[in-house]
């Protein structure tokens, strides 16, 4: 019992980054809230917080044991609701990571739906375009576009997205619109930074081929490349998740359609060691089910 009142300690600290606070949810005073952290740190023979008389902040090694506390706790929770009222009910906190755009846009807005129907459980949504290391960083899961490198994490698909060039109407009447993919050497292409090239089929074969590109624009931020293309900067490879609605508004017109290459998988990644709580398979579903009934706009 000693144990079990340390960890839900620990973790109301860490939450609310108070001691003081964490006193106030539990019914006790702040020094006992002290006194089971000091235990719970003797016994485990780290350093889990740093405390101060304004503010609490975790260790390394804290950040480490709080996903795994939360976990506990909440795999203890579903487990008790699983045989009480007759019926299982997610409750805790996920933490999972996805591409910012995309995130943005496809993800976080589902993340709210179905918080509506999960009032147990919390979601930290972490959006970046860097390779998120998602065993050592902590995270449930995460969400990736394209190609899986061999690894020791496991997938699910949730979904396939597909890329096209783009330009507006504006563009292509001033410029003339390209019929292979070597016309684009005639052409201003906006272009992602670091971008080696489009991935475009060349002649017969449906191998896609990196194709060079260049222009008087680039930008690490795909949206900006986006808005250049509607102003009529010049031609663009995106997604269809960030220009289907333009496309189907005539805002921005596909070329080289002929030339596109396969969708990509909109993939769940988890790493292998963990065995995935009820909260997280019910999120998951969610996204796939989302994607899968929005497919026409992705592909």
């Amino acid at each position: 019992m000693d144990r079990f009142k340390e960890l839900v300690c620990f973790v109301n600290v860490a939450q609310r980054g108070s001691l003081t606070a964490a006193a106030a949810q539990e019914g006790v005073t702040a020094a006992v809230v002290s006194r089971r952290l000091d235990a719970l740190e003797a016994r485990l023979g780290v350093k889990l917080l740093l405390r101060t008389t304004r503010r609490v902040t975790l260790t390394f090694e804290g950040m480490a044991f709080l996903e795994d506390a939360q976990r506990v706790l909440g795999d203890l929770a579903n487990a008790e609701a699983s045989v009480s009222l007759g019926g299982v009910k997610a409750s805790g906190h996920i933490r999972m990571t996805a591409p910012a755009g995309f995130g943005r846009r496809h993800v976080a807005p589902l993340i709210r739906e179905y918080l509506n129907d999960h009032e147990d459980v919390s979601v930290s949504l972490d959006l970046s375009d860097r390779v998120v290391d998602l065993v050592n960083e902590g995270f449930d899961f995460g969400v990736r576009i394209g190609d899986l490198p061999d690894s020791s994490l496991v997938s699910i698909r949730l979904g396939a997205v597909r890329r096209v060039v783009v330009a507006s109407p504006q563009y292509l009447e001033r410029c003339g619109v390209p019929q292979t993919p070597d016309d684009l050497a005639e052409h201003n292409c906006l272009v992602l930074s670091q971008q080696r090239g489009w991935a475009l089929k060349t002649g017969s074969s449906d191998t896609a081929t990196t194709v060079k590109v260049r222009g008087a624009f680039s930008c690490n931020d795909g949206a900006v490349l986006r808005e250049w293309a509607l102003a009529g900067a010049g031609i663009a490879w995106r997604s269809l998740w960030e220009v289907g609605d333009d496309v189907r508004s005539g805002a921005l017109v596909e070329v080289l359609a002929d030339y596109a290459t396969a969708p990509m998988g909109i993939y769940a990644l988890f790493p292998q060691r963990r065995h995935l709580s009820l909260r997280v398979r019910l999120l998951v579903d969610y996204l796939k089910s989302s994607y899968a009934a929005s497919a026409s706009r992705f592909v």
